[in-house]
């Protein structure tokens, strides 16, 4: 079994559960296998995509949600970062990160490792991921 657990940025700082500020970030992890990124700006605009497998691929469940629209989502990260943190990142390096359009991730490895690369991109401070992936985030 793989890592479960939630993680939320917001007032420079991560914590296991649920934001308590807006603007936020908030990673939730299934299974060591995907990995859903949330952000949300001060003026409620925001969105969500995967790392690792589109859960519709990962459950084998292609008709479940449609596609995730990766190059707008990563325009929408890159917006949120600058409007939340004052930081720039290049659009198209999150997009390579993000699963392909067939759903499946873009590289093997874990997806801590992708969402790691993802907050390096963005300047931001890593969460403290639990040590044993069968214990509970925090």
């Amino acid at each position: 079994m793989g890592l479960f657990g939630k993680f939320a940025y917001s007032d420079g700082r991560w914590r296991t559960g649920g934001p308590t500020a807006v603007p936020f970030l908030l990673v939730d992890v299934h299974d060591g296998d995907i990995a859903t990124v949330d952000y949300r700006s001060a003026d409620a605009s925001g969105g969500r995509f995967h790392l690792g497998y589109e859960p519709r691929v990962y459950f084998d469940e292609p008709d479940a949600a449609a596609p995730v629209d990766a190059a707008t989502e990563a325009e929408g990260f890159a917006r949120w970062l600058r409007d939340a943190e004052g930081r720039d990142v290049d659009p198209d390096e999150v997009r390579q990160l993000m699963p392909s359009a067939d759903g499946a991730p873009p590289e093997r490895g874990s997806v801590t490792g992708t969402v790691e690369r993802l907050l390096a991109l963005a300047g931001l401070p890593l969460p403290d991921w639990p040590t044993d992936d069968d214990a509970p985030a925090g």
